[in-house]
């Protein structure tokens, strides 16, 4: 069967209309269900659920790497963390739902292991998940080189590249160590997760026309 232009485009504006919803209900009932855990913990809860933060180099304590991301210290964290990590999980997920449900786990195992055993203080956010997001955007650019990915890698670095500041330590209050090793799990997520340019090739017959 052929294809004309016009169906191969419409055909890719579909395939793209379909991965935006996607990725926009996904992150929309990510941020709902961390949105609703954080007004229960406040106002029914006594704040108890802090406690499944990252308690540093407890045995006993490793499985909250899980649930940290997805926990916040008050309102008004998770209200700071809410536009960034709906912004950057979008355009995380976009591209492809499986990838980004894979890139997310190596940010959490990643960056929860480095917070486990290098923070001083209980730590929890989705800050983890925001600069792993930021990572994997970046990581996707350099190691993909397609223009989609180099265009919202460069988007990316122009609105939020001041938030490298943050893996920075300053405030004992806040967590480098979440921020850091977030975002380094989100360039090894890019780079474990390239596609394979070689297959993506045609091949190339030696023989005689």
């Amino acid at each position: 069967m052929s294809y004309t232009p016009d169906r191969r485009r419409s055909e890719g504006i579909v395939r793209h209309g379909a991965r935006a919803l996607s990725a926009i209900v996904l992150i929309g009932i990510v941020t709902a269900v961390m949105w609703a855990l954080e007004l229960f913990d406040v106002y029914a809860d006594g704040n108890r659920l802090d406690r499944f933060g990252i308690q540093p180099r407890d045995v006993n304590d490793l499985p909250d790497i899980f649930t940290a991301p997805f926990m916040h210290g008050g309102i008004s964290h998770i209200a700071a963390n809410t536009v960034p990590f709906l912004v950057l999980g979008f355009l995380a997920a976009f591209r492809g739902i499986a990838k980004f449900l894979a890139a997310s786990l190596i940010v959490i195992v990643v960056g929860g292991l480095g917070v486990w055993f290098t923070s001083s203080a209980n730590t929890l956010g989705s800050s983890i998940l925001i600069f792993g997001f930021f990572g994997y955007l970046v990581g996707r650019g350099l190691f993909e080189r397609r223009l989609l990915d180099i265009a919202i890698a460069v988007a990316v670095v122009a609105v939020y590249g001041t938030m490298l500041l943050g893996v920075i330590p300053s405030d004992p209050a806040i967590s480098w160590q979440g921020h850091l090793f977030g975002l380094v799990g989100g360039v090894l997520g890019a780079w474990f997760l390239r596609r394979d340019t070689a297959a993506d090739r045609p091949a190339i017959s030696s023989g005689g026309r």
